[in-house]
């Protein structure tokens, strides 16, 4: 079975990213950000405060899904309250893993990033529901440095 949760040759690109400077605040969309080391992302005001969910990332493949779901023509990642937007790699795939983003960047899964309730604020009528089993993952940070739009997202092997 190892074998198989090591074999992943597809490598995913971030096409997002976005910061959440305080509770309950509109998310701030970057080009590029310092990774931090037990905190997360410089400038996000979640910075490690559980140790679980320091970094969060979603597919931008599972946002298309849940616009189909919605019968919208897309869904902006700002509404989702996400951290990073991937394409191109299963997130899910990458339970209990590691994984580099760029050159410098480790992050590990720590579990998955359940919807809430504001979702269906956000994305309207039935958002929460649509978002479940597609909201993304959640991680810490093993390895730090900057990371930006157009960087590689691949998983790391022994």
């Amino acid at each position: 079975m190892k074998e198989l949760f090591d074999t992943m040759p597809q490598v995913g690109t971030i096409e997002w990213i976005g910061l959440r400077p305080e509770k309950k605040a509109d998310l701030i969309e970057v080009e590029d950000v310092n990774v931090i080391v037990s905190k997360g992302l410089e400038g996000d005001h979640y910075k490690g405060t559980s140790g679980k969910r320091e970094v969060t990332l979603i597919q931008k493949e599972h946002l298309d899904t849940v616009a189909s779901i919605l019968k919208k023509d897309k869904i902006n990642p700002l509404l989702t309250r996400r951290n990073i937007v991937v394409s191109g790699i299963n997130l899910q795939a990458l339970k209990d893993q590691q994984f580099s983003i760029g050159d410098e960047v480790v992050l590990e899964t720590t579990g998955m990033c359940h919807p809430c309730s504001r979702m269906e604020q956000n994305l309207g009528p039935g958002g929460y529901n649509a978002m479940r089993g597609h909201g993304g993952i959640t991680t810490k940070v093993i390895q730090g440095g900057i990371i930006k739009n157009g960087d590689s997202v691949k998983l790391v092997t022994s």
